[in-house]
């Protein structure tokens, strides 16, 4: 079974997405030092940004920039 927020996750970054989570003190943002795509930008305004906090857990399954 898949998890809707990593499909989305999946998605942003097959459109050619960029942002990375940033994972400190247990607080996930993101970055992105790159430009992404209109298609992927225009995916995260759309389908990510305007998710309420308790569902923007699709930032954890994004590459990070932390190390393990």
């Amino acid at each position: 079974m898949d998890n809707p927020s990593k499909q989305l996750a999946e998605e942003y970054i097959r459109l050619g997405g960029h942002r990375r989570a940033v994972i400190d003190d247990n607080i996930v943002s993101t970055r992105c030092w790159e430009k992404d795509t209109p298609e992927a930008a225009q995916f995260w305004t759309d389908r990510i940004d305007t998710l309420d906090a308790a569902r923007r857990q699709v930032v954890s399954f994004l590459p990070t920039i932390n190390r393990i």
